[in-house]
């Protein structure tokens, strides 16, 4: 098998690749992205590719299964660029998918493409995904939802999954996220994994989380699976904090401030998605891909939390300190 992993050095891909490097009998994995790490596995071939703007058909070339991971979260201030990145380069993924023959295609959606939802129940893989119109986060998930509906449409032969995780959390992110969300305001080096369970319950929104490491194990479930299509919710059993309303709005206020005198990296949008997105149930993803998240909610805020405190990043540039 052939698999080729499109930001591959990225919070999920890295998780991925791990998950393959320890199968028995691993694949061929060829792993697109805009720069070369200095981490190896001996069953990945690495290409230097920005798949907004260079040649796909030859990295694509003999793969059975693309896996399409790569996203721009920022620059939030400029939207053109999250645009090429997050749509055109989706499109022109779909497009060498095709092209090349490959048998499936694993798209990575989020929990930020669905509709706000009541907060008082999980909804499933059939709830509405046209996602939160304040964050192009949100809105660019959903677009190319819309994008794979096509794509379903206009290639039968390919079998297509797509996956919707909460937030996904692992320590080596911790820099990551200290760079696209929390910038200098929030100093990461205050924060201390023994301070997940306070977060747990003071939090004044609630929301889910999954470990970047099981969502790796449920993208090889799904590679490797020949009859596993649609759509699959991935989140930790465990919901945290509580919501708010009076907090949740005194947050986006106050990150509305710091975003716009770029004082802070992360979008106010962010504050609405947390406070409208769904919870949701990952039943159909336990019952037809026998998945289990290794890890909770909390263990894995208290992983990333880890990260934060010790600025432990990872072997790839989006993980670098």
């Amino acid at each position: 098998m052939r698999i080729v992993v499109t930001g591959a050095t990225g919070n999920i891909g890295t998780s991925l690749l791990d998950a393959l490097a320890r199968l028995d009998d691993p694949p061929d994995v060829v792993g697109v992205a805009r720069r070369r790490p200095s981490w190896s596995l001996p069953n990945v071939t690495w290409v230097e590719a920005d798949i907004s703007s260079d040649e796909l058909t030859e990295p694509f070339r003999g793969a059975d299964v693309v896996v399409h991971l790569a996203w721009l979260i920022a620059p939030s201030h400029d939207p053109w660029t999250m645009w090429n990145t997050n749509v055109v380069g989706t499109e022109r993924v779909f497009r060498a998918t095709a092209g090349v023959g490959a048998g499936a295609l694993v798209h990575m959606s989020s929990v930020g493409a669905y509709s706000p939802a009541p907060r008082d129940h999980e909804i499933d893989e059939h709830w509405p995904t046209d996602g939160i119109p304040t964050l192009e986060y949100s809105w660019q998930k959903a677009y190319c939802e819309r994008l794979l509906d096509r794509f379903e449409t206009e290639h039968p032969q390919v079998r297509v999954a797509r996956l919707r995780p909460a937030l996904v959390f692992k320590s080596t992110a911790g820099p990551e996220v200290q760079r696209l969300f929390l910038g200098p305001l929030v100093p990461g080096r205050l924060l201390r994994p023994s301070m997940a369970s306070a977060i747990a319950r003071i939090a004044p929104l609630r929301f889910q989380a999954v470990h970047s490491a099981d969502v790796g194990n449920a993208l090889l479930r799904v590679a490797r699976n020949d009859h596993a299509s649609g759509a699959f919710n991935l989140a930790a059993d465990s919901v945290l904090g509580r919501d708010v309303a009076m907090g949740a709005r005194a947050v986006r206020a106050a990150s509305a401030v710091a975003w716009h005198l770029r004082l802070s990296p992360g979008a106010p949008g962010w504050i609405d998605l947390a406070a409208r997105v769904p919870l949701m149930s990952s039943d159909r993803a336990r019952r037809e891909l026998g998945w289990y998240p290794e890890w909770s909610t909390q263990d894995a805020l208290a992983d990333l939390l880890r990260g934060l405190h010790e600025r432990q990043g990872g072997p790839t540039p989006p993980l670098a300190a």
